[in-house]
Order: structure tokens, then sequence, then C-alpha cells
């Protein structure tokens, strides 16, 4: 079973859908799945190609022409290549169509990650390119010629329904890969600031955080709210000048926080607080469960496992209600947050853990390949 995945970049600052790809690859090949990746070498000299030098990273010279990164290179990796199944990360790039061209000329079937970018906010941008794109520009077929789709989430897989694409869909969450030094992160005895993990952007909304933050005024005596991330300049400064204008004191922004220094900080607060405008997964929210600590998120992202397992809340995308779930929150006693913060954990390693969401993978690629009997979470 040779298998070819696509990526049209891989850089570590490419962003959710890079490091989702090798995570899930990495899980394989620890697995013993062997599956190979080609993209391209990072033209950014800041920027690193993730896993460089590991055997089944398939990196060509950077040729890429245009934001619609045309490749000669490519080109000429895929006709020559000769695989059983092509896979293909992500959407609207030259990599992603030539993958399913290459795929459909030699006869093999394919899959389509489209990692959210189906979504209808997603669809909303540039949306003249990408109606252009599907119309003219073959990626309609693309899609409807795919052995499968594979979404991360039921709602994924509901938006792409809606474009009125039928064939099967594989809903497989993101793999979370837990690090190994996170048993040695100790859980303070009292938890008291809430937190926010992420890029400092509109679209994850810190605004909302801090403004329902403001609501409470009193309640959060003794308490802080903590920022990690970082955000272009104009933003951050609005976010500055936001809490200067509310006039709020126990605030810190920390600006990125990565590695082992994140699961600290992760489980030293009593809470994270995701408050987006819409999240395909929400990656952060499987970090904080991972270091122990429950997750406020807004029902615009798939996580109503919170509810579910009580290992936090997944609440309306609404300030107000925001204001209110945080108060809840502060006002729960420590045994509880510890309780939830179990919970987490456990939901993480018996649903979301890399190496069962490489087994998932493993076994679409042998149904589409082999036949047989339909797993469990293909959609027709």
């Amino acid at each position: 079973m040779k298998i070819l995945q696509t990526i049209a970049g891989f850089g570590a600052k490419s962003g959710g859908t890079s490091t989702c790809t090798y995570d899930l690859l990495n899980a394989m090949h620890r697995e013993n799945y062997e599956v190979d990746l080609m993209t391209l070498v990072v033209k950014d000299t800041s920027d690193r190609l993730m896993g460089k030098g590991e055997q089944w990273i398939k990196a060509l010279p950077n040729d890429g022409i245009s934001s619609y990164g045309y490749s000669s290179n490519m080109n000429k990796f895929l006709g020559q290549s000769d695989y059983d199944l092509y896979h293909t990360n992500g959407m609207w790039m030259h990599c992603n169509h030539e993958t399913c061209v290459v795929a459909r000329r030699k006869g093999k079937p394919y899959i389509i990650t489209p990692h959210g970018m189906l979504y209808p906010q997603a669809m909303a941008r540039s949306s003249w390119k990408k109606k252009l794109l599907l119309a003219i520009g073959g990626v309609d077929k693309d899609l409807r010629s795919a052995a499968c789709i594979h979404a991360t989430c039921k709602e994924e897989m509901e938006h792409y329904r809606d474009l009125g694409y039928k064939n099967p869909v594989a809903v497989i969450p993101n793999p979370v890969t837990i690090p190994d030094f996170i048993s040695d992160i100790t859980v303070p005895q009292e938890r008291r600031s809430i937190g926010y993990l992420g890029r400092l952007h509109p679209y994850k909304r810190p605004d909302a955080l801090i403004k329902a933050w403001a609501q409470l005024a009193g309640d959060t005596k003794g308490f802080e709210l903590v920022l990690m991330g970082k955000g272009t300049d104009e933003y951050e400064r609005y976010l500055y000048n936001l809490v200067t204008e509310l006039q709020i004191k126990n605030i810190s922004f920390l600006g990125m926080v990565t590695g082992k220094e994140k699961y600290k900080t992760l489980a030293s607060i009593r809470a994270l607080c995701v408050p987006s405008k819409t999240e395909n997964f929400g990656m952060t929210v499987a970090e904080a469960l991972i270091a122990g600590t429950p997750v406020i998120c807004t029902n615009t992202a798939p996580w109503e496992d919170l509810n579910t397992y009580h290992c936090g809340w997944w609440v309306d995308n609404d300030i107000d209600i925001l204001a209110q779930t945080i108060r809840d929150v502060l006002q729960l006693p420590q045994s509880e947050i510890e309780k939830m913060g179990e919970n987490g954990k456990r939901l993480v390693e018996s649903k979301y853990k890399d190496t069962q969401v490489a087994t998932m993978m493993k076994r679409i690629y042998e149904w589409i390949l082999n036949g047989g009997e339909k797993p469990e979470f293909v959609y027709d």
C-alpha cells in the first residue's frame, strides 16, 4: 500500500494545516504506516521545513509562482510518481488540483482534506477567485471525483454537503500529540487566572473576551486574565487601547508562548477561553485539556464534547453569556476544576490521541483500496 500525501507549504510558519498534517504523518510512521509527503522547500529564510531530514518528506526545490503556487517541479514529481492512492491537504492551490488531476490520469483513487477551507466563512474570503476555480479551474471536478473527503468534524461535513457534493465523507478529528514532558508539569494548588491562547486576530475574538472580562468588574478581584499569542501591530494596539478604555488592570499580554512553557502556563490557569467566530477544530482546546485545564468554548467550534464529558463549557457565541460563564467558573471550588481537568485528559486520550487518529486514516486507505466493510465514521 503506497500512499502519497501532498501539501502546498510545509513550513513551521504555515499554520495549522501544516502542523496537523505533520502530526498525523508522524504518528502514522510511529505506528509503522508508511506514507510519503510531497511539498516544496520553504523560501522564507526565517522559516523552517517541518520534519526536515525525515526520509518520507519529499521536499522539492521551490519554484512556486504566484499566490496559486504553480510549480513545474511538483508537476514532474507527480507525473513520474507511482502510488496506489493520493491524498492532498488544503484547497485552492496548484498542488491540490494537480494531485487530483494526476491521480485521475493514472486511474488511482484520491482523498481531499479541505482543512476547513470550504466553510462558509472561508469561502467568503476572496470569493470571486474561489468561484472561478470551482467553475473553470477544475476544482469542482476534483471534489466530485474524490474517492473520499476527509472532514475533521460533522459540522465540516455538513458544510461540504451544503455545497451539493454527494461522495463519501470520513469524519476523522485532527490528531493531538501528547508531549512526553506533560507528566512532569505540576498543577498549582490554586488557579487564579483565565487564559486565552492563539493568534490575536479579529476572527479569534480576543476583544470579546476582554469585553466580557470588563463586565465582571468586582467579580474578578484577585484573578487575572492572561492572553498568550501575537497579532499584527495594528490589532495589538487596538487591544491595548481597548484595555485602557475599559479601565482593566488585571490583564496581562504574554506574547508568543510555545513548547513546555505553553503547557506550564495552560496548567496554571483556571480555564482557557476560546471565543472564536469559527473554528474548524480548535487545537488550543485540545492543548488545554492535555494540560488538565477545563475550557470555555463558543459553539462556533465543534467541541460539544466539553459538555458531554464534563470538562468545560460549550456556550453560545455571545459576550454576555461568555461573561456569565466566566463568573461561574471563578466561583467553582478548586476541587471541581481539578475533576473537570482530569475528565479532559481522559477525553483526549480516548478520542483524539494522534496514534488513534492515524489508525482511523489507515482504515480509510485500506477501505478505498481493498473494499470490505465501510468504517463507521464514513458517511455517504
